[in-house]
């Protein structure tokens, strides 16, 4: 009973972090309910996670945007700017993939410098300062595919980002033996990383809970892991999407969380004023996170054009919008300062499931935008409450 307890104590103290991940497992089991199981099939679950993948990129920068009370409305349409410049330097110019891709992410930490510049140094509202640049890359896609139209790409190997699969080696019953082993890696690297996080609070004083309820909570996230890893082992494996995503996740959950630069942010975030007058450079911050949300712009853009094999004049539309809204849900505050590049993720994919859950159950177009919406404004509500509360 105490475990119970103590349970229900940590769930009630730290709503924030954990409710979305209680919303999350309630999404999935109506949907599967709703479905017959359609909706937690391998080929189901493989989809949802590709075609939530470019958008969980974007979510992950701007949710750092967010934290330093920042927003950019200009990712959306850079995304699609930079990925049908990646088109046609593949397809016009002759260059290389492997060329290719590093020039579009330089080109994307431009992009984001730039805006950095004008909010951090200049000092024009980020809001006004990206809703230029939404309008400049909206005109920049349409001419560069004013002639062509859509551009289609032939590059398998970049192709292969978006609709890909990583080798599977060796199948043992049916199951790809590498994407077992990236997700063994993957639940050892987790408990590594919450033992080595209790280990350092413990060292400090700080309060930790309990061992049975620390054990309960590595075994729950451990089996959805593997859980998740056995599914996608049973189709085709993990994408290059996913492998990139964990990528992105695994780089910045690092740089967030164990690093001077990760504390900077949030401090920047929670007090601008007190972080300058404590020695923080907010400018060199303003500009590192813009720099890094043009860059996660130009990765996402190479994750669509990938995925649709083709750069398109409407690419880009709305991603701004979604990012922020996976953002949101991932448990980000409005007022800055609180935000984790997992809840970024996790917002992502409660997206997703919402959209591919109402497409199978053939929910209509204009239903979905005002169920999502729903979400979305649930979500702010729930932080305004919480903060109301603390």
């Amino acid at each position: 009973m105490n475990v119970i307890q103590e349970a229900r104590t940590l769930i009630h103290e730290n709503i924030r972090d954990y409710g979305m991940y209680i919303a999350l497992f309630v999404i999935i089991l109506t949907f599967t309910f709703m479905t017959d199981g359609l909706f937690m099939s391998s080929r189901n679950i493989s989809n949802l996670l590709d075609s939530a993948g470019y958008i969980a990129v974007l979510a992950v920068g701007m949710t750092l945007v967010i934290v330093i009370r920042h927003i950019d409305l200009s990712v959306g349409y850079a995304a699609g700017f930079l990925g049908a410049i990646a088109a046609i330097l593949l397809t016009q110019a002759g260059v290389s993939v492997w060329v290719t891709i590093p020039v579009i992410l330089l080109l994307g930490v431009a992009v984001g410098l730039f805006n950095g510049v004008l909010i951090a140094s200049i000092g024009i509202p980020s809001f006004v300062a990206t809703l230029a640049g939404m309008l400049i890359f909206r005109g920049a896609l349409l001419q560069v595919t004013e002639k062509t139209g859509t551009i289609i790409i032939q590059d398998d190997t970049f192709n292969a980002i978006g609709n890909g699969y990583i080798p599977s080696l060796v199948e043992v019953n049916g199951l790809h033996l590498l994407s077992l082993l990236v997700g063994l890696v993957g639940i050892l690297l987790y408990i590594y990383s919450e033992i080595s996080t209790r280990r350092n609070k413990i060292k400090y004083d700080f309060e930790v809970v309990s061992k049975p309820i620390f054990a309960l909570k590595l075994f729950f996230v451990s089996a959805i892991i593997g859980y998740i890893t056995w599914i996608l082992a049973g189709y085709n494996g993990f994408s290059w999407t996913v492998i990139i995503i964990l990528l992105v996740v695994v780089v910045y959950h690092f740089l967030t969380t164990k690093t001077v630069l990760g504390r900077h942010i949030y401090a920047v975030g929670s007090n601008p004023e007190a972080a300058h007058l404590s020695g923080i450079n907010v400018k060199k911050i303003t500009y590192i996170v813009f720099g890094s949300m043009g860059m996660l712009a130009a990765l996402s853009g190479i994750l669509f054009t990938a995925r649709l094999q083709s750069a398109t004049t409407t690419a880009g539309t709305l991603f701004e919008l979604d990012a922020i809204a996976a953002a949101y849900v991932g448990g980000v505050s409005s007022a800055g300062g609180v935000g984790k590049v997992t809840g970024a993720i996790i917002g992502a994919v409660v997206m997703a499931s919402l959209s591919n859950g109402m497409n199978l159950l053939g929910v209509g177009i204009s239903y979905q935008y005002m169920i999502r919406g729903g979400v979305l404004a649930g979500a702010v509500i729930f932080d305004v409450m919480t903060r109301k509360k603390r």
